[in-house]
């Protein structure tokens, strides 16, 4: 089961939430009592192969990859 993490607006405590996809954009009551909360964005996953930097990764520097310039 997925969990998902929010923030609540109140006291800005953050806390996880396991809950099924469906119930994803349920509201969410603060451990505090407080009802303000929002769901952040996960970053996990987000990214490319496992352990390969984000963005491309690739090549060496330079104008054509290294090695030309000097």
């Amino acid at each position: 089961m997925p969990t998902y993490e929010f923030r609540c607006k109140a006291c800005g405590s953050t806390f996880d939430v396991k809950r099924s996809m469906s119930e994803s954009d349920a509201p969410a009551p603060c451990p505090h009592g407080h009802d303000d909360t929002v769901k952040l964005l996960s970053v996990v996953g987000l990214g490319g192969k496992s352990g390969a930097p984000a963005g491309g990764g690739g090549g060496g520097g330079g104008c054509c990859g290294g090695g030309c310039c000097g």
